[in-house]
Formats: structure tokens, C-alpha cells, sequence
């Protein structure tokens, strides 16, 4: 199935790769990309996600400095654009103020069987500006790192 429609890019040329080697097998990843995002990243009760082409879905990260100030909520948004069973995940990404700045962003997960784990690219393309794109690329590192610490070991 082909995407209802792919946001142009071409205006914004700021992009990212981060490649990560994983311990876990590209299934456990791709799950955790299209169906599991609560069990690594979105705040549980806040995930509506299908992970099928042309479906939205919707999450909430929640971020505290400290005790003493009030937790702060970070809406993300998107619709999938390709899905490759254990292969490829690409869908939009579009979060506020601090992330995407309200752009439609796209991001891409290639999945690559390696030993007995996965070679994990991430691309994500379409940053309004530079400030925006380094704020994503030094989070998706720990982001990657948080997911395959949380995913080790399922099947």
C-alpha cells in the first residue's frame, strides 16, 4: 500500500543518521517500533498506534528536571508511511516547541539482521532548522541506547 501523501522535504535539508548495532532480533525491534512504543518510550496509557501504513498514531513523553518542578508533557504525532515486516519502518514525526517545531518531519528505521543481534539506521529528515536537527540527533542516541536496554531479552 502506498502512503495517501509524503510531506516535501526538499524546502528543509536538515537531517540526522544515527546507526546503532542492537542486541535484540529485528523482530523484537520492528514490534517495538509499530506496536510496543509504550513498552520503551511512550508514557504508558498514551499510545495509539496500528503500525500500518496510512494509520496515525499518537504518544506522549513526559519529562521531569527534578522533583520540585511540574512534569512536562510532549505530544508526538505522525502517520507511517512504509512498513517492511522486520525490514523498515518510516513514518512522520511531529512534535512542538523544543522538537520538531511543528514541521512534519520523516523518520526512517532500517533494520539489518547482524550476528545475533541488529544493525540499527535511523534517519530522520525534514528539521525546520540546524538547532532543531542537533537537539534530535544527541536524543536519538540515547533514545537507541533506552531501547535496547528495555527490549533485551524479549521474543
Amino acid at each position: 500500500m502506498k502512503p495517501i501523501t509524503i510531506p516535501d522535504l526538499s524546502a528543509r535539508p536538515f537531517q540526522l543518521t544515527v546507526e546503532r548495532i542492537m542486541k535484540s532480533s529485528s523482530e523484537v525491534l520492528f514490534r517495538a517500533w509499530t506496536k510496543e512504543f509504550d513498552s520503551w518510550f511512550a508514557a504508558p496509557g498514551t499510545l495509539i498506534m496500528e503500525g500500518e501504513v496510512n494509520t496515525v498514531f499518537f504518544f506522549e513523553t513526559i519529562y521531569q528536571l527534578d522533583e520540585k518542578t511540574k512534569p512536562q508533557r510532549h505530544p508526538h504525532y505522525g502517520r507511517f508511511l512504509r512498513v517492511e515486516d522486520n525490514q523498515l519502518v518510516e513514518l512522520t514525526w511531529l512534535t512542538g516547541e523544543g522538537g520538531t517545531k511543528g514541521t512534519e518531519t520523516i523518520v526512517t528505521v532500517e533494520l539489518e539482521k547482524c550476528g545475533a543481534g541488529t544493525k540499527l539506521r535511523l534517519t530522520h529528515a525534514g528539521f525546520p532548522d540546524a538547532e532543531s536537527k542537533n537537539g534530535h540527533e544527541e536524543a536519538w542516541g540515547v533514545i537507541l541506547e533506552m531501547l535496547d536496554e528495555k527490549m533485551i531479552g524479549n521474543l
